[in-house]
């Protein structure tokens, strides 16, 4: 609570609010503290050129790190969720839809795209946080699923990028069906021989995780990213036991086996390359 507050023709006064620096201008990294130009943040790949922490990004950034020229075929682009339940929290889903598209720009939470990768094809379907936190919900699935099937039409390996707080409430069983429909249809990937790669970034969680996150040929991962099903707090709080330290992180994760490597975002698209070589 503010200490006080103060409205008179009004103005409101308050001592626990923020003076921030305007958006585009300076990155203040919750690693290190660090208060970055933009500009060089952009340069380094959105990763703190201090600390190597890796902010969020979204799938048009994660476009133009992976793809030659940033040059690529969108999949599916006008795909839109629907309101099937009328479900309504806070304000009717439909409108929160409406509110949250106009916002970001984007369709849903994920995009799907066919491009070059140093010369090699892949496709890559990339999940967008900021559409109502990456939430998983039928375009989602639908999307992975229409992407597979392209992929078997044109013989192409699939990298799908994983950013999720999980299932979209908001379509109650039709979200959680996502699950069972993308690794269904992630099998028909294994049974025509083509490569499926999994990259698990900050935070993984929920049915994301449970499903298609850690069903890749190969899982990898970016750096301290939180990886889990549910949150450390909600499993402390249930088992009543101090977690391991670094807990649901990728290191853990990796040293644990539910990952083969952890990736810098610099040298992503080398290390794919390097992926999709060995696999042809």
């Amino acid at each position: 609570m503010s200490w006080f507050k103060r409205r008179i023709q009004g103005i409101t006064t308050s001592t626990r609010e923020k003076k921030e620096a305007p958006d585009g201008i300076w990155f203040k990294c919750p690693d290190c503290k660090s208060a970055i130009p933009m500009v060089d943040l952009k340069d380094n790949l959105y990763v703190c050129p201090k600390c190597e922490f890796h902010s969020r990004i979204g799938s048009k950034e994660y476009f133009e790190i992976i793809f030659d020229n940033n040059e690529f075929k969108e999949l599916m682009p006008e795909m839109i969720a629907k309101d099937f339940l009328h479900f309504v929290d806070l304000k009717p889903y439909d409108q929160r839809l409406k509110d949250t598209i106009k916002k970001t720009k984007l369709k849903d939470a994920m995009r799907s795209a066919h491009g070059k990768v140093e010369g090699f094809d892949l496709v890559v379907c990339c999940m967008d946080f900021a559409f109502i936190g990456g939430s998983m919900g039928s375009v989602v699935g639908e999307k992975i699923s229409k992407s597979i099937d392209y992929c078997l039409q044109h013989k192409l390996p699939l990298m799908i990028i994983s950013k999720s707080g999980g299932a979209r409430m908001m379509e109650s069983a039709f979200s959680l069906m996502q699950m069972a429909k993308t690794s269904a249809k992630l099998t028909l990937m294994t049974e025509a021989g083509l490569p499926y790669i999994s990259l698990c970034t900050d935070p993984t969680t929920g049915g994301v995780t449970a499903s298609y996150a850690m069903l890749g040929d190969f899982n990898i991962a970016e750096p301290k990213a939180m990886i889990g099903f549910a949150g450390p707090r909600v499993i402390k709080e249930t088992i009543k036991k101090d977690l391991p330290e670094g807990f649901q992180t990728s290191e853990f994760l990796l040293e644990t086996g539910f990952l083969d490597f952890i990736v810098n975002r610099k040298q992503l698209k080398s290390q794919l390359a390097k992926l999709l070589a060995m696999f042809r």
